[in-house]
């Protein structure tokens, strides 16, 4: 048989993925999977035998892109198969979902975390192809990010139940991955060329309680199944490819201390993506959050008491349902006191099956819509006032790409402060050779109220 006649005959499997960093993470292993079973993967719809739509379904918005989806890809190919957490979703009739209501002719649906699942459904409406092909599989998997960064998914689920979120019910209670294999996947990112591991879960600190810290092997050595202790491995397992860690999602519980000490020891970046949500006792106590705002403030200036420049970011939910206009006013208060140096926030979304929609004292859209919008501009001053702190400094950035502009090209890369696509950017200019996905030096040269821009001084 001619290869081309080969070629042809490998099965084509389409691609959407959607959603948050650990839907990516989700999109990966799939990819991994079919790739490893010989299955040609494409981003498009041409010549696809069918489609996998990996889907969202957190807030409204995400439910309305999934639906969309969906509907396009069955307009174009016609076989689809749907995962996500979209997909756990369920309809108006009993033992029926969302997704199938919506569209009946989907091949098949199945929520988050279910690769074995999607697999099987693959299986039935295209059989996997004799030759597994494994060794076109590379050992870190396939990746969806740029080659100098991945996420790393440490952990599935919560045991959380804040009242305005659903992902429990979706993703179930938390279930930590062994710490060997976690130790081993970032190993293998990192000999693939990845600088940058973005550390993700729905609740970073809380990795290894489902399994009580039991202990577990890296490379033949007991390790507790810990954040503390996963963290020191990463960072170890970076240094040696000069390679960053960066974590998100870390709920700021006491032992939040001792991964900021590894950052004053250059393990992991001085980064903590924590989500406060809220600062004022009765909207956290409605929200069903494990925290205080007097507590958050004390956490932050115990953090830079270690480590003066660690970077902390969050996210905020304005216009919660019964929230006074006094309450409101104290939230922005905690962000003038604070001063976190990166922050989103959202006005409060009716999410279906979530707790929070059967409070009293819900709020109209523009009262929300406005909270959002002066918790945003304070924030933007915080932010400017931080900022302008780095002017002068020579600092060390991962290159990202080239950006073109009216006004020309120009590199962009990221510092430690900033984490891809949520935090801001570095734009610079200089002669000399620009290793994309590789550091250089950069002084510093202005600021606004999310960016820096410099010159490049030389690599790094």
């Amino acid at each position: 048989m001619s290869a081309a006649r080969r070629k042809k005959s490998v099965p084509k499997v389409g691609f959407v993925s959607l959603g948050c960093p650990k839907a990516l993470v989700d999109s990966e292993r799939i990819l991994t999977q079919l790739r490893a079973e010989g299955y040609e993967v494409s981003g498009s719809y041409d010549g696809s035998d069918l489609v996998v739509v990996n889907t969202c379904g957190f807030i409204d918005d995400a439910v309305r892109e999934s639906l969309d989806a969906i509907g396009e890809a069955l307009a174009e190919n016609g076989k689809v198969i749907v995962t996500g957490c979209l997909g756990a979703k369920a309809g108006s009739s009993p033992g029926s979902t969302l997704v199938e209501e919506v569209h009946p002719s989907v091949l098949a649906v199945t929520g988050p975390h279910a690769t074995e699942e999607v697999m099987a459904h693959v299986h039935r409406a295209l059989p996997r192809p004799h030759d597994p092909f494994t060794d076109l599989v590379p050992e870190a998997g396939i990746k969806l990010t740029p080659r100098h960064y991945a996420y790393l998914k440490i952990s599935e689920g919560c045991n959380h139940r804040c009242s305005f979120c659903i992902i429990p019910s979706m993703r179930g209670d938390l279930d930590s991955r062994p710490i060997g294999d976690v130790v081993r996947e970032a190993r293998a990112l990192f000999a693939s060329g990845v600088r940058e591991l973005l550390v993700v879960s729905q609740d970073t600190s809380a990795y290894g309680v489902d399994v009580r810290y039991r202990t577990g092997f890296v490379e033949g050595r007991p390790v507790r199944t810990r954040v503390h202790e996963l963290a020191r491995e990463l960072g170890m397992a970076a240094r040696e490819h000069d390679a960053w860690v960066r974590m998100h999602y870390v709920y700021p519980y006491p032992h939040v201390d001792q991964l900021v000490e590894l950052m004053a020891e250059g393990l992991v970046l001085p980064y903590l993506d924590v989500p406060f949500q809220h600062a004022h006792p009765r909207i956290l106590k409605l929200m069903k959050r494990p925290a205080s705002g007097e507590r958050n403030i004390e956490r932050i200036q115990a953090w830079r008491a270690i480590v003066p420049d660690i970077t902390v970011r969050s996210t905020f939910i304005a216009g919660f349902p019964g929230e006074t206009e006094a309450e409101f006013e104290s939230l922005l208060e905690f962000l003038r006191e604070a001063r976190l140096d990166r922050v989103g926030c959202f006005a409060y979304s009716p999410v279906d099956g979530a707790t929070a929609n059967d409070l009293p004292g819900a709020l109209p859209e523009a009262v929300r819509e406005a909270r959002r919008e002066r918790f945003m501009q304070v924030q933007a001053e915080i932010s400017a006032e931080r900022l302008q702190r780095f002017v002068g400094r020579t600092m060390r950035v991962l290159v990202d790409g080239i950006e073109e502009s009216e006004d020309g090209a120009c590199a962009v890369g990221r510092t430690q402060m900033d984490a891809p696509e949520i935090d801001g950017v570095v734009r610079f200019g200089g002669s000399g050779p620009l290793p994309i996905g590789g550091f250089v030096q950069v002084r510093i040269t202005g600021a606004d109220e999310h960016d820096l821009e410099g010159e490049m001084v030389n690599a790094a």
